[in-house]
């Protein structure tokens, strides 16, 4: 299974985009040989190709028939590159997943350089390559487990400890100019005459918080090319394109979609994992989220009484019943974790308690001004199968 979590920022076109590409890129990059020779006789015969992926998508996620058209063909021509590879071995996961993201981002650059009679399809490949996301996949097989994020969005692991306490462990990095690995890498790729002026007021050349990401071209073209691309283009104000060369813009790419893939085998005491985007880390912590998903858990975990009649049964001793029982199994007010994490990102006060006020307050702001306020959060949570995980290490002793 695989799960993702795609943030989006100077609009929502790209992160959109990538939500409904990412997963089909590294599907494709995983299949055996067979399956992608079968996938292409099938397309050339015009016959109906098998779906690559079982989607569980929310009803609200609407795809443009046409654009899934143009982003199948180029999802074509990518497993036609992998079939002239001709490799036997076929990728390891990492390889995959980082070979998919770097590809996925290469076609939404070169998808808007190429001529495009439909205005429409242009418009949308000028908005998804000008503007930008951050994405964290999560891809699980059995008890392996392997992440892999470009950007701020945040894996992290609760783990049950053998004493019952619960502890945190993170699966990213959060790329950005607070880690120092990044630092060291962009400073790698750029002359030392730039050292000073790669992080401006901690973000990449003064612009952008995350030191990658997919599309943000004006990261990653030569002025020259965003120049005549933008030039050609119809009203790029009105598709809320930021036309702007940095200051200090020498040696592009600054930016790049290559991911870091992290693995982990997963143990029995591993109950969950939370992906999300950067909006939720910026109001709660890692232990804070944990003890708040652990909470919400052993809350919707606990088993309503059973209701022991003893005779003869009055509706008086009935309704005294019925009253211990509610009193003893308090219903949670969330039924979905990932709500759950939201409304206490949102909605804490300086307790750490849920403030009704504030939340409502939070949720009822208009768009231009939420955003001087909060962060548009996205949650994932997946839960794993203790007994599956301890199933898979009694039958491999």
């Amino acid at each position: 299974m695989m799960f993702g979590v795609f943030d989006g920022h100077a609009g929502a076109a790209c992160a959109q985009a990538v939500s409904e590409r990412l997963l089909h890129y590294i599907a494709v990059s995983l299949m055996p040989r067979q399956s992608l020779e079968e996938i292409e006789l099938a397309v050339e015969a015009m016959k109906p190709v098998q779906p690559i992926l079982q989607w569980h998508k929310h009803p609200n996620d609407v795809e443009y028939q046409e654009i899934t058209s143009q982003y199948f063909e180029n999802l074509r021509v990518y497993w036609q590159h992998l079939l002239d590879l001709d490799t036997e071995t076929g990728f390891s996961l990492e390889e995959a997943m980082i070979c998919a993201f770097k590809r996925l981002d290469s076609d939404i650059s070169l998808e808007v350089q190429a001529p495009q009679e439909n205005e429409l399809m242009r418009n949308i490949a000028l908005q998804v390559a000008f503007s930008g996301a951050t994405a964290c996949v999560a891809h699980i097989d059995g008890v392996h487990l392997h992440v892999a994020n470009t950007g701020d969005c945040r894996a992290v692991l609760g783990v049950r400890e053998e004493d019952g306490t619960w502890s945190t462990l993170p699966l990213t990095r959060d790329h950005n100019a607070y880690d120092e690995f990044e630092i060291r890498r962009l400073k790698r790729e750029h002359p030392r005459s730039e050292e000073k002026t790669l992080f401006v007021n901690d973000r990449l050349l003064g612009i952008l918080m995350p030191s990658r990401a997919f599309g943000d071209v004006q990261l990653k073209w030569s002025k020259e090319l965003q120049h005549s691309i933008l030039e050609n283009s119809c009203d790029v104000e009105a598709l809320n394109i930021y036309q702007y060369v940095p200051p200090n813009y020498h040696t592009p790419p600054y930016l790049t979609a290559e991911p870091e893939v992290t693995y982990h085998k997963l143990r029995s005491k591993d109950k969950f994992l939370v992906i999300a985007s950067d909006g939720l880390w910026e109001m709660l912590s890692n232990e804070k989220v944990v003890k708040l998903v652990a909470g919400h858990l052993t809350e919707l975990n606990m088993q309503k009484p059973p209701l022991i009649f003893k005779k003869p049964v009055n509706l008086g001793y009935m309704h005294n019943l019925l009253l211990q029982r509610k009193s003893k199994g308090l219903a949670s007010l969330d039924q979905n974790t990932a709500t759950h994490l939201i409304r206490h990102a949102i909605g804490s006060n300086e307790y750490g308690e849920v403030d009704p006020e504030k939340l409502a307050a939070m949720l009822t702001l208009p768009e231009d001004l939420a955003r001087m306020y909060r962060d548009d959060i996205t949650v994932t949570v997946v839960y794993f199968n203790s007994e599956t995980i301890e199933d898979y290490y009694r039958s491999h002793e």
